[in-house]
């Protein structure tokens, strides 16, 4: 009978509990290393709290009205003056020795708006003047010599040939008393032509007069505004141009914000060739606050028709598209795309996109994102929550 070896029978008692213990280390990895937790394990418990614990925004809704909106037709342009009107001296080399109106001021027609030395021409009205005493006193004899003249002729002291002559004499003598008359007006044109008065009322836009300089041909010293009127003449594509039409109102903002109530005037009748555009002419209220030579933007009322709208709030622009935030019946939201039109006061026209009976979330739509949970209350909560 052989012994069994005692080293060997050393390594097989040594070898069972390490393996036993191998097995056991391995399953605490194993269940360690696994993505998601066992139900009821204390992982488990952690992510459940945890999702609890997240808060909800808190919104308010909105349900879309229909409204009876004015339709507009959007539309810039400039604002010049109505007519202006450009004055200067109609006599030349006359010196200018005051300036009696500057850019701002409020003119009535015949105002004189400067002064010129006009020391010549009222000589040469005297001298015409004098010219036609004189020729009275030379007609006045022509006269009293054809009178006497009849009377010898008719006692036959005269010879008829001799009464045409002093006749003749009479004639000449009031044709020269005529012409100095004539020339008497012509002086008188003169002198009112070197005033430089306003031609209308209105208001001075530009001046170039100075004192002391010398009048020229053609020179402008003051532009005129004619009765203070000022327009907006609006650019319009030529099939926007048919929709317009003298009386219908308009209304434009200007560059310092300021609205004005205006009213169409004219309609061009061509349209530029070259931008396929046509000028609308919108007369301004007189106490406007616009000033010529400015940009407005505006807009003309064609009707009014009936129009699906939103609060602004409502509306949320991304990556330059218009969307709103839909609320289903779990309380998530649900990103929605639509297409606006026309704007007034808080309110914004939904064209497409937006289902019926939809509930839209009216405050706080800029902090959601798709698929987020909220928590549905009042406005007046809504917006008490947001400022908190």
């Amino acid at each position: 009978m052989t012994s069994k070896h005692p080293l060997k029978t050393a390594r097989a008692r040594f070898d069972a509990p390490a393996l036993g213990l191998a097995l056991v280390t391995l399953a605490f990895v194993v269940g360690c290393g696994s993505e998601e937790p066992v139900a009821g394990s204390v992982g488990a418990r952690t992510a459940d709290a945890r999702a609890a614990a997240r808060p909800a925004l808190t919104v308010a809704l909105a349900a879309a009205q229909r409204i009876d909106w004015p339709r507009t037709l959007a539309a810039n342009g400039n604002i010049v003056a109505w007519q202006e009107a450009v004055i200067g001296a109609e006599l030349t080399g006359l010196r200018i020795t005051d300036v009696l109106a500057n850019v701002g001021d409020t003119v009535r027609r015949g105002q004189p708006l400067a002064k010129v030395a006009a020391d010549t021409v009222i000589a040469d009205l005297a001298q015409a003047r004098a010219a036609v005493t004189e020729a009275e006193a030379a007609l006045a004899e022509a006269r009293a010599n054809a009178e006497r003249s009849k009377q010898l002729q008719s006692q036959g002291f005269v010879s008829p040939q001799a009464t045409v002559q002093v006749l003749t004499a009479e004639q000449a003598t009031g044709a020269r008393l005529a012409a100095a008359r004539a020339r008497v007006q012509a002086e008188e044109v003169r002198l009112a032509q070197a005033r430089i008065v306003a031609p209308d009322d209105g208001v001075i836009s530009a001046r170039t007069a100075t004192v002391g300089s010398l009048t020229q041909p053609g020179q402008e010293l003051f532009r005129l505004i004619r009765g203070g009127r000022l327009e907006w003449r609006a650019e319009v594509t030529g099939t926007e141009l048919t929709k317009l039409a003298p009386g219908q109102r308009a209304t434009l903002t200007t560059e310092g914000g300021a609205r004005i109530e205006g009213t169409v005037r004219a309609v061009a009748p061509a349209v530029d060739p070259a931008t396929r555009n046509g000028i609308v002419y919108v007369d301004l209220p007189p106490a406007s606050p616009a000033r010529a030579g400015t940009f407005a933007r505006g807009e003309f009322e064609l009707g009014r028709g009936e129009a699906l709208t939103l609060p602004q709030s409502a509306v949320v622009l991304r990556d330059g598209f218009a969307y709103v935030f839909l609320v289903n019946a779990d309380n998530k939201v649900v990103q929605n795309k639509v297409e606006v039109g026309r704007r007034l006061g808080d309110r914004i026209e939904i064209v497409a996109g937006l289902p019926p009976a939809a509930r839209v979330v009216e405050t706080g739509a800029g902090f959601l994102a798709d698929g987020d949970t909220v928590r549905v209350v009042d406005s007046a909560a809504a917006a008490q929550s947001a400022t908190k």
